[in-house]
C-alpha cells in the first residue's frame, strides 16, 4: 500500500470512529439507551462518548443543504439551521438567581372572535400559518394568522378583516383538544363525545369531518406523531390510545404502569422526533413513554402532589419536560433521570385545566394566574418572575398556546373570547 492510500485509510478510520461516536451520543441523549448500547457494542465505541447537543442533526442538516446547492464554502450555517438544533438551553445546571434574568418583550393584544360558550383549547399549525380554537359550544374556529396580523395594523383596526376562515360543527359535546397534521392540511379534534374527527382545512365549503375515530372514552387530548401516520389520544382511560390513522387500529401498551382509578389523562404530547411521548394525569403523575414500543419508561408519581397534573410538554431537544398542575406550580423535569430541575412559583392555578407553555425560543415560560386574572411570565433559566400582564379576559383564561415560529400566542377565555398576543416591534 502506497503512502497516500495509507494516509487515506487512517483518515477514513478516524472519520468512522467520529461518526460512530456521534451516533451513540445522539441515541443516548435522546433517551434511546438500548439502541445506543447496541451500536456502542457493535462498533466498539464508548457508551459515554461526548458530543455537543444535537451535533449529528446539525451535520446532517448542513449536508442536506449542501447537497441541494443551498450553501457554498465558507457559509455561516448557524443562521439557517432549525432553532431546536442550535438553541437548546441546558436546564440541567442550577438556577442562577444573581440578577441575570432577561426581560420579556412587550406584546400587543387584540380580541379576535368569540365562541358561544367557553373557549377551551387552541393549537397552531406547524408552519404557524393557522391557529384553531375549540369550545364547549362544540364548534371549532379556524383562523388564518396573516389575516390576524392585518387586524393589528393601525389602519385596519376598524376595517373589514375577518380572520376566521372556517367554522366547523360536527361534535355533539365540548371540544377538549386539537392538533394539525405535521405535513398536511388536516386538523383533528378530540371531544367529550368520545370521538376524534378529521377536517380537511383546504376545502373551503366543508363544515363537517370527513373521517371519524370512535373511541370508548372521553377524548381529553390528541397529538399527531411527527410522521403524521399515527396519533395519540389521552382519554378517561389511564393508558394512552395509539391509533394508526390509515387503518384506525388502536394499540395499547402491554407495559402498564401503576395507576390510580383517577388516572385519566389530561394531556398527551409527542416529542419533536416521536422518540417519546409524555402524559399528564389526573392522579398527579407525569409519565414518559417509548415512542416505538409504547412502553412506559418512567413514572414521576405525585409530580404535583395529590393535585391533578394538567399539562406536560417536551423541550425541543427532548431532554426536559415542562409540566403544570392544580397545586399552583409549574415544574421542569429531566427526562433521563426524572429529576426536578426547575420550579416556577407565584401563580395561582387550582381550578382550570390549562397548560404552561414556552415562548418559541424556550427562554421564557408563560402561564395563567387564576386569582389575579393575569398572564405570568418567568425567565426559564433563573425561575424569576419577569412580567405579569392583565389577561384582558373577563375571568381567567382557560388556555394559552404559543406560535411555533414567532413571538405570538393565543389566549382562550372562560368569557368565550379568543385573543391574539404579538410582540411589539
Amino acid at each position: 500500500m502506497d503512502s497516500s492510500n495509507s494516509e487515506q485509510a487512517v483518515l477514513d478510520g478516524k472519520l468512522y470512529r467520529h461518526l460512530n461516536s456521534l451516533i451513540v451520543a445522539h441515541l443516548r441523549d435522546n433517551n434511546l439507551t438500548q439502541a445506543a448500547s447496541v451500536v456502542a457494542s457493535a462498533t466498539m465505541t464508548p457508551l459515554n462518548a461526548e458530543a455537543p447537543p444535537n451535533r449529528l442533526l446539525d451535520l446532517v442538516a448542513k449536508g442536506l443543504a449542501a447537497e441541494k446547492g443551498d450553501i457554498t464554502r465558507g457559509t455561516d450555517f448557524s443562521a439557517s439551521l432549525p432553532l431546536s438544533h442550535t438553541a437548546a438551553i441546558d436546564f440541567s445546571t442550577a438556577p442562577d438567581m444573581k440578577g441575570s434574568s432577561k426581560s420579556f418583550p412587550k406584546h400587543e393584544t387584540r380580541h379576535l372572535s368569540e365562541h358561544k360558550n367557553i373557549a377551551r383549547c387552541a393549537r397552531f399549525s406547524a408552519d404557524g400559518r393557522f391557529v384553531a380554537t375549540g369550545s364547549a359550544d362544540t364548534s371549532i374556529k379556524l383562523f388564518e394568522v396573516s389575516k390576524i396580523k392585518q387586524m393589528l395594523l393601525p389602519e385596519a383596526k376598524d376595517g373589514p378583516v375577518r380572520p376566521v376562515i372556517r367554522t366547523y360543527y360536527d361534535h355533539i359535546q365540548p371540544i377538549n383538544d386539537l392538533d394539525f397534521h405535521p405535513q398536511g392540511t388536516i386538523l383533528i379534534s378530540g371531544a367529550k363525545d368520545q370521538t376524534i374527527k378529521f377536517f380537511d382545512i383546504s376545502k373551503t365549503n366543508a363544515k363537517r369531518a370527513y373521517r371519524v375515530i370512535q373511541d370508548t372514552h372521553n377524548v381529553r387530548s390528541v397529538s399527531f406523531h411527527p410522521s403524521g401516520d399515527f396519533l395519540l389520544a389521552g382519554t378517561d382511560h389511564a393508558i394512552p390510545h395509539l391509533y394508526d390513522i390509515n387503518t384506525f387500529q388502536c394499540y395499547l401498551s402491554s407495559n402498564i404502569p401503576e395507576t390510580s382509578p383517577s388516572g385519566a389523562i389530561n394531556q398527551v404530547r409527542y416529542s419533536c422526533t416521536g422518540a417519546m411521548y409524555v402524559t399528564a394525569s389526573k392522579d398527579g403523575a407525569i409519565r414518559l413513554w417509548d415512542g416505538i414500543t409504547a412502553n412506559c419508561v418512567r413514572s414521576i408519581t405525585a409530580a404535583h402532589g395529590t393535585a391533578e397534573a394538567t399539562s406536560a410538554i417536551f423541550t425541543k431537544d427532548q431532554r426536559f419536560v415542562l409540566s403544570c398542575g392544580k397545586d399552583s406550580t409549574v415544574k421542569l423535569w429531566e427526562v433521563g433521570s426524572g429529576r426536578l430541575v426547575r420550579q416556577y412559583l407565584g401563580a395561582i392555578h387550582t381550578q382550570l385545566r390549562c397548560q404552561a407553555i414556552f415562548n418559541q425560543t424556550e427562554e421564557f415560560i408563560i402561564f395563567i394566574d387564576e386569582l389575579s386574572n393575569e398572564i405570568v411570565i418567568w425567565d426559564a433559566m433563573t425561575t424569576e418572575k419577569v412580567a405579569k400582564w392583565p389577561s384582558n379576559h373577563v375571568g381567567a383564561p382557560r388556555w394559552l398556546e404559543h406560535s411555533p415560529v414567532e413571538s405570538a400566542f393565543i389566549s382562550c377565555g372562560t368569557d368565550r373570547s379568543i385573543r391574539f398576543w404579538k410582540e411589539t416591534v
